[in-house]
C-alpha cells in the first residue's frame, strides 16, 4: 500500500503541465486549496465518527505539534523551488529529496523507538537509507548530464553557498510531513476510540497538518500572484483548469491517505519503515513522468544511464528496508 501510495502521490504534479496558460502560483495556490485544505477536511469528516471530539479529547501538546510540523513542511515545499533555482535541479533534487527521505525516519526512531536503532530493523533502516543515497547520487549526475545537453545551469550568480543552504533547510522542512503523522499518533487512537477504521484513523493528523501546510504555501502563492500580477490568469483556461487542479490535489493528498493506511499497517514503527519507501517511489515516479512527457528527451545516453542505474539502487533501497521491516 506505501508503494502505491508513492505512485499515486508521485503523479500529482502531471495535470500541471497540461495548464499551459496558468502561471506556476496559479496552479500551486489551487491545488494548495482542494489538497491542503478541502479534500482533507471533507474525508476525515466523512471517515472519522465526532471528529470535534477527537480534537478537543487530545492533548494540546499533540495538536501544536501536528500543526507545527505541517506547517514547517509547508516552508521546506516553498524553499525546494527557490534552492532549485540557485544551485539547479539536479543537486537540489539530490540533497532536499536525501534528506527528507532519511531525516524523517531516522529523527523519529531514535527519539521515540532509540532501543531499535541496533535491532535488525533499525539497522535494516540505516543501511538503506545509505543506499538510497547513492542512488541519490546518481541521479544528481544524471541531473547534471541532462543539464549539460541542454545548456542549462544552476545560475551561480545567484549564490551557490546560499542556494545549498536553502536546499539543506528545505530537506529538513519537508521531512516534518511524517513528522506530524508520527508524533501525532495521539489523534489516531483517539480516532479508533472513536469508531474509526485502522485505515482510517490517522485522517484527523492529515486533516490538521495540511492546514499547516496550506498557510505556507498559500502565504508564498499570494505573494507571486502580486508581485506578477496574475490574478486574472485565472480568468483563462476555463473550466477545465479548475478541474485539473483540483486532481493535483486529490492525487497529492489521496497518495499521503494511502501512506497513513499503509504505514499503520506495517506496526508500530511504519512511519519510520514506509516513509523512506514512500519517498522512493515519489523519486522514481517523477521520474517515469518526466520522460513520459519528453523531459529527457534529448538529455543524451550518459543522463540515461546515471538516471537508470540510479533507479535501480533506489528499488534495492526499498528491498533492504522492506526486508528489515519483515524481520
Amino acid at each position: 500500500m506505501v508503494i502505491i501510495a508513492g505512485v499515486v502521490n508521485g503523479s500529482f504534479a502531471v495535470p500541471m503541465k497540461r495548464m499551459p496558460s496558468w502561471r506556476w502560483e496559479n496552479s500551486w495556490l489551487m491545488f494548495a486549496i482542494s489538497g491542503l485544505v478541502i479534500f482533507p477536511w471533507l474525508i476525515a469528516y466523512g471517515t472519522v465518527p465526532h471528529l470535534a471530539s477527537v480534537y478537543s479529547a487530545a492533548s494540546w501538546p499533540t495538536l501544536e505539534k501536528v500543526l507545527l510540523f505541517g506547517f514547517m513542511w509547508g516552508i521546506g515545499a516553498t524553499l525546494c523551488g527557490l534552492g532549485i533555482s540557485r544551485v539547479g535541479l539536479a543537486l537540489a533534487f539530490a540533497v532536499i529529496l536525501g534528506i527528507t527521505a532519511s531525516f524523517g525516519s531516522l529523527i523519529p526512531l531514535a527519539v521515540l523507538h532509540p532501543e531499535e536503532l541496533l535491532s535488525k530493523r533499525g539497522i535494516a533502516l540505516i543501511l538503506g537509507t545509505v543506499v538510497m543515497t547513492i542512488g541519490l547520487v546518481f541521479l544528481a549526475m544524471a541531473g547534471r548530464w541532462r543539464e549539460r545537453a541542454s545548456g542549462q545551469s544552476g545560475s551561480p550568480s545567484s549564490g551557490f553557498t546560499l542556494g545549498l543552504v536553502i536546499c539543506i533547510f528545505s530537506g529538513l522542512f519537508s521531512s516534518m510531513l511524517n513528522f506530524s503523522f508520527v508524533f501525532g499518533d495521539e489523534l489516531r487512537l483517539k480516532a479508533l476510540a472513536a469508531g474509526a477504521s485502522p485505515s482510517m484513523a490517522a485522517n484527523p493528523i492529515w486533516s490538521l497538518c495540511t492546514t499547516g501546510g496550506f498557510i505556507a504555501n498559500a502565504v508564498y502563492c499570494v505573494y507571486l500572484l502580486r508581485k506578477n500580477k496574475t490574478w486574472n490568469v485565472y480568468k483563462t483556461g476555463g473550466a477545465f483548469y479548475w478541474i485539473l487542479g483540483s486532481l493535483m490535489g486529490l492525487l497529492w493528498f489521496g497518495g499521503t491517505l494511502m501512506y497513513g493506511s499503509g504505514a499503520a499497517i506495517l506496526g508500530t514503527l511504519g512511519g519510520m519503515i514506509g516513509w523512506p519507501v514512500f519517498m522512493v517511489m515519489d523519486i522514481i515516479v517523477g521520474l517515469f513522468w518526466g520522460m513520459i512527457t519528453g523531459e529527457w528527451k534529448n538529455a543524451g545516453r550518459p543522463a540515461l544511464t546515471y538516471c537508470w542505474i540510479g533507479i535501480g539502487v533506489l528499488c534495492l533501497a526499498i528491498v533492504v528496508i522492506a526486508l528489515g521491516g519483515a524481520v
